[in-house]
C-alpha cells in the first residue's frame, strides 16, 4: 500500500495546522493555546470522547470503530516545543521569543490529527483507538504524569505506540528496531566548594575552576576505560560556571552534564564513578565536592511483537527497501519510555530529509512527511483492529 489518496489530499490542509502550531510554540507542560487547538480539532472531526488535562494541557480523544467491538490501541503524538531562537526564515517562523519546535512536535501533532480525522471520517475498524497529545516531553517528563495518572487504565488502552521524526533519513522512509531504540537519560550537577581569594595569590585559595577542570578531564574515563565498550554509553559536561571578574578566584564552581546508556546497569556505574572521581579530586586538593545524580528517562524499549508488527506497517506504506528494521539505537531520550513501561507497543522514526537536526534553530519539519506518516497511523489502526471473523 502507497500512501492513501486521502492522505495526501490532506497534506495542505495539515500542512497549515502544522505551520499554525510552529507560529505559535509552546514549552513544557504550559501548552494552553496548542492543546486548545487539539481539542477544537478532535470535536470538530466529531471523536466519541475528547479529555483534556492530562499533566495539565495533555489531551486524549476515542474513536470508535463502525466493524464491532475490539481492543484500544493508542497512538500518542508530543506538542512542546523547545527553549531556542528559531533562524529559519520561515514566513510561519516562531513569534514567541526563545521558543520554537526545533524538535518537529509540531509535525507530529499535525500528522496525529490528521490520521484522527481520517478515522473518524472512515471508522472501517472494529474497537477503539485513543489518540494521545502528550506535553513537556523535552525535559519534563509529560509522557510519565499521564502514565501516573491513570491513562491507561482509563481509556482500557492495551498497545500504545509512537513516532518520531529522524533527519537524514529520507522522507518516506521509516526505521525502527526491536529492543531499545532510544536511550536512557539522567543528569548530574557538581558542585566544587573552595577557597576563594585574590587571583594574584593563588596559593592562598584552593582553586576550584582548576579543580572543575581536572574533573572534566577525569569524566572522560568513565565511558573510555570504565565501561565496556560492548555497552553504549554518553557522557558529557555541558556546563562550567563559575567566578565574576578577572582578579578574584571565586569560592564555588559548578559543573553539569547528561549520562546517556542502554542499560540502567550502566548509567548505575557511571553515578558510581562520577563520585569516586569527585571524591579523589575534591581530597586531593582540600575542596568539597557535592554530587547531585538524578536518573531521568529509561530506556525506550520496543517490545518484539510490537516492533515487528510497526515494521510490517512501515513496509504496507513504504515498501520493504523504504524501511529500516534494524537501525541503530538513538543515545537521544525519550519520555515515551513510560508508556512502553506501562505497555506493549513500538516507536518508530520517520525520515524529515536532509534537513538540520533536532535541537538545531535552524530545524524545520519536513511538511512532505505527512502523507507518510498519516499513512501509517492509519493502516496500523486499521490493521491492528481488523475485524475479527
Amino acid at each position: 500500500m502507497p500512501i492513501l489518496n486521502r492522505a495526501a489530499e490532506l497534506q495542505d490542509e495539515v500542512t497549515g495546522w502544522r505551520r499554525a502550531l510552529h507560529t505559535r510554540p509552546e514549552l513544557m507542560f504550559e501548552l494552553h493555546e496548542t492543546a486548545a487547538f487539539v481539542e477544537g480539532k478532535l470535536r470538530e472531526f466529531g471523536c466519541d470522547t475528547v479529555e483534556t488535562g492530562f499533566a495539565k494541557t495533555g489531551v486524549v480523544a476515542l474513536i470508535k470503530g463502525r466493524l464491532g467491538d475490539g481492543p484500544t490501541i493508542g497512538l500518542r503524538s508530543d506538542m512542546d516545543a523547545l527553549p531556542l531562537t528559531e533562524i529559519t526564515g520561515a514566513p510561519y517562523a516562531s513569534t514567541t521569543p526563545g521558543a520554537m519546535h526545533a524538535c518537529g512536535h509540531d509535525g507530529h501533532t499535525a500528522m496525529l490529527l490528521g490520521a484522527a480525522k481520517y478515522l473518524a471520517e472512515t471508522r472501517n475498524f472494529a474497537g477503539i483507538v485513543a489518540v494521545i497529545f502528550q506535553p513537556a516531553e523535552e525535559g519534563g517528563g509529560g509522557g510519565r504524569v499521564m502514565v501516573q495518572e491513570g491513562i491507561m487504565e482509563r481509556f482500557n488502552i492495551e498497545t500504545v505506540y509512537g513516532m518520531h521524526n529522524k533527519p537524514g533519513l529520507p522522507v518516506g522512509q521509516f526505521a525502527i528496531r526491536s529492543g531499545p531504540i532510544m536511550a536512557a537519560t539522567a543528569e548530574f550537577t557538581l558542585t566544587i566548594k573552595g577557597r576563594g581569594g585574590h587571583a594574584a595569590m593563588p596559593y592562598r585559595t584552593i582553586d576550584p575552576i582548576v579543580i572543575g577542570s581536572q574533573i572534566v578531564q577525569a569524566l572522560q574515563t568513565v565511558v573510555s576505560r570504565n565501561t565496556d565498550p560492548i555497552d553504549s554509553a554518553v557522557l558529557s559536561v555541558t556546563k562550567f560556571h563559575g567566578g565574576e571578574t578577572h582578579n578574584i578566584i571565586p569560592e564555588q564552581v559548578e559543573l553539569a552534564g547528561t549520562v546517556r546508556t542502554l542499560r540502567t546497569e550502566v548509567a548505575s556505574h557511571a553515578r558510581d564513578r562520577i563520585i569516586a572521581i569527585c571524591e579523589g579530586i575534591g581530597a586531593a586538593n582540600g575542596a568539597t565536592i557535592d554530587v547531585d545524580f538524578d536518573f531521568n528517562y529509561p530506556v525506550t524499549f520496543n517490545h518484539a511483537e510490537q516492533a515487528r508488527f510497526a515494521g510490517e506497517t512501515a513496509i504496507a506504506v513504504a515498501g520493504v527497501n523504504g524501511v529500516d528494521l534494524d537501525v541503530p539505537p538513538m543515545m537521544a531520550g525519550e519520555d515515551f519510555s513510560y508508556m512502553l513501561e506501562k505497555r506493549p507497543g513500538a516507536f518508530i522514526f520517520l525520515g524529515n530529509g536532509d534537513s538540520a537536526g533536532l535541537h538545531n534553530p535552524a530545524y524545520d519539519f519536513n511538511d512532505e512527511a505527512i502523507p507518510h506518516g498519516i499513512s501509517y497511523w492509519v493502516k496500523l489502526t486499521e490493521t491492528a483492529l481488523a475485524q475479527q471473523s
